[in-house]
């Protein structure tokens, strides 16, 4: 050890610090950018001061500087100076600290030696007087260290000595006959006043002693050991049999759990306190069976499940075990000096019970215990339940769920856990599964419905917002890109956006790609337009949310998850009943949007006035978004189907593939998805209905007012061009005739005018993704409202009013020609249906027949060829410009080559039914372009051969119809779109 500074050393003058400095050599840096740098700005601060000052300035200025550089050495030099004057002085403290430590500590072992080696006097004996004296003497001052000891053991936790200290004074008391009636005017206490105040403060150590050890029987982590010991404190105290031991530790623990369950709750402290409520159930069967359970004579016992511990405990610290005698004084009592003068009565004095401690059978141990057990479930359910709405997602429930299953499959906690469950309460006990997982349930229900409420809530808003700005006129001019392409989904169709294509389009193919990756040029060619692409999305992020909310209570599908060998229970043993409320939840949500679809659809029934009626616009826009969910939606699917992954099972085969008696059972979650997606397209049919009827009824009726008109003029204003025909008849006496003929080869402006304002307004809402049903329903009306008119014509020119014009040969020619070209436009056909199979409507027949009754016979005869060779052409050439109309019907050939379904395509997938514009072909030689246009050539001359022969029906009304159909249905008789790669235009 280092020798301490002198004394003098606090009037020592600091050293000189700062003179040293400033008399060392400055060091030089080295030749650095940075010191350059600086350098050079001295310098040039140095050479402004002597430009800019006298030589008298000059020394003014460096008189001032070395001044303050005075004045900061003698700054530093104090400061030092203090400093080291405040630490001398700290020095000198501790070393004189250490030295009165050191020569404290060696007084007291020499005391301890001197007392030690001294020998008592040999041989005295006190007379009996002084030994009760002395006796006396020794009780009151352990009468007087028993408090002190009680508090000391109390402090410490050790409430069974504490209690046994207690116990040892009351005898101490009896002793010293402190406790009877006329104690107080003993001499002892006139002696020793003080006692009074211990005698009065006996109770209340008592009360402490019981309030600590209760306190530690609701304590949770409170060992087996120190719950015994608690216990026999207070059996002591109280002088209590077991079973009111039994009942203490369990009320105990029942109030415990409700301190548990009123402690204030804060997000993730939810997780805590059932988790909380878990283990202080657990561990109090745990410790029941450790303290009360005893095992039946004749039964080994098992080192694995200690047990008895209250009764072995207690019968040592009762003296009835050998272990525990002794007495209950410490051993640093023992070593006093008036120890010895103790009587023997206090110096093995051991505490007893008045009765006898027996074992608690095992049948009221499991009836109180099941009693317990049953009127804590009800506290623990309506605390639970309070907790939990706190909760507010799906993900904190699994969190918790999973939390309780980590603590209750520990290995501490599951240790076990069968055997004594069956010893206690003589079946096995899952607390999750009796307590918690009903609650756990009920709280995930009202999620999933206020999740879905909302989300319904939010869709109903948001379809209100979306038909109010669509209701808005379009020529009001404030309307915004997005409606406006609603309005005209053409221009939608054929206008360009930067996300068209996505940005790996040219290497990475469409069956490659995530079924989330659609391009914009993918939305046009499905006429998904922006607003219901928003909906869609919105409506989508919202179900993925609430999906993945719920999949987190869900065990997923990658990996299947372990359980460890000794699991408390099954985390997911409900997940078939939480998929099955996501479904039903998602599957009402629909049907809400659906509803609220259907009473706009209801509203708008009726008072719809097309063209242009804004009305129809929201109609249009119900119709597509109801058909675009399921595509748009693919979380809709997932919740649906309750699969995480989100593929959809294959559709079941037919049953007519399948056979009779083998149609495929449908899973009831893809029976269910099915249903949904048949609701959503029935209400997108009913309102693309809605829209077809009032299409046909405003262009219609625009129709029926043309035709109806009866005056020369509007007859010449909507006639068109006709063919003049050369023909070589021959005559009675063999030689021939050659005569001209004109005959109609376009129909009429009106019929021309209804055709393109229908196709206008088919193509106007995307033609080719309207639904056949749909466009077989607008053809098949449009053509009743057709035959409607040219009824009202017939029944005109049969009343013979003398101012109606006449109907002439010429008039009726044209009109039969549009009518029967309109019959083959607007004649709905399925691509399965044959024209044979197409019966003629009964109208029909009786038009043609009042109009061909306006015709000479021996003319109709002649014109009959002539007008089926017109009208084939007409309507071959008019197939392209009314192909939305035309394109539902497989009339004329199919391709030359099917496509090949290898080939990739980048930017999108190809169709699977037939397109009008077929795929260029290659170019071929030029020989066998030749060889094809001359046997081409042939059957055309071959044809119009076949076509002047008149047939034996063609006299009777009506033949020409029926000989158009006829051609129609003949396989040799091919059309003039066959030859050349033109005819794919027509497909």
């Amino acid at each position: 050890m280092a020798a301490p500074p002198r004394g003098d050393a606090r009037n020592r003058r600091p050293l000189p610090v700062p003179k040293m400095a400033a008399a060392a050599p400055p060091v030089r840096a080295g030749p650095g950018a940075g010191v350059v740098a600086a350098m050079a700005a001295r310098g040039a601060e140095a050479e402004a001061l002597f430009e800019a000052h006298t030589a008298a300035e000059l020394r003014a200025v460096e008189r001032r500087l070395r001044a303050g550089i005075e004045q900061k050495r003698e700054e530093l030099r104090q400061m030092v100076g203090e400093r080291y004057r405040d630490l001398i002085e700290a020095a000198d403290t501790i070393a004189e600290m250490r030295r009165s430590a050191e020569r404290l500590l060696g007084a007291v072992r020499g005391l301890q030696r001197g007392g030690t080696a001294r020998p008592g006097p040999a041989g005295t004996v006190r007379p009996p007087a002084h030994q009760s004296f002395y006796g006396a003497a020794a009780q009151l001052k352990l009468l007087l260290e028993v408090p002190e000891q009680v508090w000391g053991a109390v402090e410490g936790g050790r409430y069974l000595p504490a209690a046994r200290l207690h116990l040892l004074g009351a005898h101490l008391r009896r002793q010293l006959q402190l406790d009877t009636p006329r104690a107080r005017s003993s001499a002892v206490l006139a002696r020793f006043p003080i006692l009074l105040r211990q005698v009065a403060a006996a109770s209340h150590l008592r009360s402490t002693v019981l309030q600590e050890s209760k306190a530690l029987l609701r304590c949770p982590t409170g060992s087996e050991q120190a719950v015994a010991e608690a216990l026999c404190a207070i059996m002591l105290l109280e002088d209590s049999s077991p079973r009111q031991a039994l009942a203490d530790f369990l009320l105990a623990r029942k109030m415990a759990i409700q301190q548990l369950l009123n402690q204030p709750h804060h997000g993730a402290g939810i997780k805590a306190q059932v988790c909380s409520l878990m283990e202080l159930l657990s561990t109090t069967l745990f410790q029941a069976h450790a303290l009360f359970y005893t095992v039946p004579e004749g039964v080994p016992p098992e080192p694995a499940l200690p047990c008895g511990l209250l009764f072995s405990t207690l019968e040592s610290s009762t003296g009835q075990n050998p272990a525990g005698r002794g007495g209950v004084l410490q051993e640093d009592l023992k070593l006093s000096s008036w120890f010895k003068y103790l009587p023997e009565s206090v110096v093995e004095f051991q505490p007893a019970l008045r009765t006898l401690a027996h074992p608690i059978s095992q049948e009221y141990l499991r009836e109180t215990l099941q009693q317990w057990i049953n009127m804590c479930s009800e506290d623990i359910r309506t605390g639970v339940r309070t907790l939990l709405v706190y909760v507010k997602s799906m993900k904190g429930l699994a969190g918790i769920r999973d939390a309780v299953w980590e603590l209750l499959s520990s290995e501490s906690s599951s240790h076990s856990w069968e055997a004594v469950c069956r010893r206690l309460l003589g079946r096995p006990v899952s607390f999750w599964e009796e307590l918690l997982q009903e609650l756990f349930l009920d709280r995930l229900q009202t999620l999933t419905k206020e999740g879905f409420d909302s989300i319904s809530s939010s869709s109903k808003q948001l379809l209100a917002a979306a038909l109010q700005e669509l209701e808005v006129k379009g020529g009001s001019g404030a309307l915004s890109k997005q409606i406006q392409l609603e309005h005209n989904v053409s221009l939608f169709l054929w206008s360009e956006s930067p996300g068209d294509l996505p940005g790996d389009a040219a290497w990475v193919s469409v069956g490659q790609r995530g079924p989330f990756a659609r391009s914009g040029l993918a939305m046009k060619a499905q006429a998904l337009t922006p607003c219901v692409q928003s909906f869609c999305s919105t409506l989508d992020s919202k179900l993925k949310a609430r999906l993945e909310d719920v999949l987190s209570y869900l065990p997923g599908d990658d990996s299947v998850p372990k359980e460890p060998p000794h699991s408390a229970f099954d985390r997911f043993a409900d997940a078939g009943t939480v998929q099955e409320l996501l479904r039903d939840s998602c599957v009402a949500c629909i049907q809400h949007l659906l509803g609220c679809v259907q009473e706009q659809l209801q509203s708008a029934q009726g008072q719809l006035d097309p063209p242009g009626d804004a009305r129809l616009n929201a109609v249009l826009f119900m119709a597509r978004l109801c058909q675009a969910l399921p595509e748009l939606c693919p979380h809709l699917q997932r919740c649906v189907l309750g699969r995480p992954g989100g593929a959809e099972p294959k559709e079941p085969r037919s049953a007519k593939k399948l056979g009779k008696g083998k149609a495929q059972e449908v899973p009831p979650e893809l029976a269910k998805w099915q249903g949904v997606k048949a609701e959503l397209l029935q209400q997108s049919l009913v309102a693309y209905q809605l829209w077809s009827s009032a299409v046909t009824k405003a262009l219609v009726q625009c129709f029926t007012h043309t035709l109806l008109l009866d005056t020369a003029g509007s007859v010449l204003a909507t006639a068109t061009n006709w063919d003049e025909i050369e023909i070589q008849e021959e005559t009675e006496s063999g030689s021939s005739v050659t005569s001209k003929i004109r005959l109609p080869v376009q129909p009429s402006w009106h019929v021309q005018c209804l055709l393109f304002s229908l196709c206008q307004e088919v193509n106007r809402v995307g033609g080719h993704t309207l639904p056949k049903v749909t466009l077989q329903e607008l053809l098949r009306s449009c053509m009743a409202e057709v035959l409607a008119a040219y009824g009202k014509l017939v029944e005109q020119k049969q009343e013979k009013r003398p101012d109606s014009f006449p109907l002439t040969q010429s008039r009726a020619l044209q009109l039969l020609y549009d009518l029967r070209y309109l019959s083959i436009i607007l004649t709905a056909k399925s691509e399965d249906t044959k024209p044979s199979r197409i019966k003629q409507d009964s109208g029909i027949d009786k038009v043609i027949d009042f109009l061909e009754g306006h015709i000479d016979p021996f003319d109709l005869d002649v014109f009959t060829p002539h007008l089926n060779s017109n009208l084939n052409r007409l309507v071959q050439r008019t197939s392209v410009l009314f192909g939305l109309l035309t394109g539902t019907e497989n009339q004329y050939t199919s391709r030359g080559g099917a496509l090949s379904s290898q080939e990739l395509h980048n930017i999108l997938p190809l169709a699977s039914s037939q397109i009008r514009f077929g795929l260029l072909p290659l170019s071929m030689s030029s020989s066998r372009k030749s060889k094809s246009t001359a046997r081409s050539t042939e059957r055309v001359q071959g044809q119009a051969a076949a076509a002047v022969l008149p047939r034996d029906d063609e006299a009777r009304p009506g033949s020409l119809f029926r000989q158009l159909l006829t051609d129609d249905e003949d396989a040799a008789a091919p059309s003039l779109f066959k030859l050349g790669w033109l005819s794919g235009m027509t497909k």
